[in-house]
């Protein structure tokens, strides 16, 4: 790695170091290097360098970069700035982007539509209950699912997604290679393994107060909608759904018991102004017209090319084994072996673009 970025790395990591005041440094000096190497005077004539921030940057060596690099590696991590064409598209446009992210997975995710869904640790058993369904469908559907890997509804939805055959994208409070919390690692190996791990934390840096909200800016920032399930007042999960207003994106919402405490934050949002969720359809409606989602669906016959031609390929040779008689899920993911979860997905797709329609105990048919 050359010293350019070594030195713009060990500037992301002097401490206080934000976008605003990083943006500040390099739009006064070309490069990193140049930035790095500035008299102490100087700096202290830049907006919003104190002293102290001018003496906290000529503290911090360009060995600082270096040992970032050098642990990212031994974790198998890989590195991001924002000049890197991987980095996601959806974060450059936030009020607070990040000077670097640390991602251990597939980077590739970046590029899928994005829902998040949030709620709270301590959730209710119809929390539960409904996380599961929505994360299940949207996965399903092609539909990454981000989350904050946190214990509670976080990690219903992203071992839900994961169950449905689709992708998730943890957003990490803290840096890799700690597993926070510890309940989570058998979540974090398999995120690791089969989706995507993510944070602007160093390697090896542990949790603390403020790095949640942080985090939680950008579970939203990488997501189309956000979608929070059950949250107490003052949850997490609220502050999810702020951020994601101020990044201009969709807020749902799962209705709960005006009883309940875990219901009063989504039930406040619904109120409001928030688009309530009451079934899977509610929430991929807002992905109509996604490209293929990359599940591998028996050829289309000639029979399906009257269908509406908005619904992708694999919705098009599933409506195909609608004939004269109704099916069952079940049996739909017998015949494709695929998951319920995946199924479910494209059939609420085929609702919404009146394809099918679903009668008693669950059995769907061509319209």
């Amino acid at each position: 790695m050359d010293d350019e970025r070594l030195a713009y790395l060990a500037l992301t990591q002097v401490p206080g170091m934000g976008a605003v005041r990083l943006k500040t440094l390099l739009t006064a000096f070309p490069t990193a290097l140049g930035a790095h190497s500035a008299p102490f005077k100087f700096l202290c004539t830049l907006p919003g360098f104190s002293r102290a921030m001018a003496t906290a940057l000529k503290a911090t060596p360009l060995e600082v970069g270096r040992r970032v690099v050098e642990e990212a590696g031994r974790l198998g991590a890989g590195i991001l700035i924002p000049e890197d064409e991987s980095y996601p598209a959806d974060l450059r446009h936030i009020a607070d982007p990040p000077p670097v992210l640390f991602t251990i997975g597939d980077q590739m995710l970046f590029l899928r539509p994005a829902v998040a869904i949030v709620g709270s640790r301590d959730h209710s058993s119809y929390g539960a209950v409904v996380c599961r369904s929505l994360a299940g469908a949207a996965a399903g559907a092609g539909v990454t699912v981000v989350s904050g890997m946190a214990r509670g509804l976080d990690a219903v939805a992203q071992t839900a997604a994961l169950e449905a055959g689709g992708a998730t994208i943890g957003v990490l409070g803290n840096g890799l290679g700690v597993v926070y919390p510890a309940a989570n690692r058998t979540l974090y190996e398999r995120v690791a393994r089969d989706g995507l791990l993510v944070t602007e934390f160093p390697p090896g840096e542990r949790p603390h107060a403020g790095s949640f909200p942080r985090r939680n800016r950008l579970i939203s920032g990488l997501s189309r909608v956000t979608v929070v399930v059950e949250a107490a007042a003052g949850s997490g999960a609220l502050i999810t759904a702020d951020f994601a207003l101020e990044q201009g994106r969709e807020v749902m919402a799962v209705p709960g018991n005006i009883t309940s405490a875990v219901s009063v934050g989504t039930n406040r949002l619904l109120r409001d102004g928030a688009t309530p969720v009451l079934e899977p359809s509610d929430l991929l409606e807002h992905f109509s017209g996604l490209p293929s989602s990359g599940l591998t669906l028996p050829v289309v016959s000639n029979a399906s090319r009257s269908l509406p031609p908005e619904l992708s390929p694999e919705e098009r040779a599933l409506a195909d084994l609608f004939q004269e008689r109704s099916l069952h899920p079940d049996e739909l993911s017998t015949q494709l072996n695929r998951s319920v979860g995946e199924v479910l997905g494209l059939l609420c797709g085929l609702e919404i673009a009146g394809v099918i329609e679903q009668g008693p105990g669950r059995m769907f048919r061509r319209v």
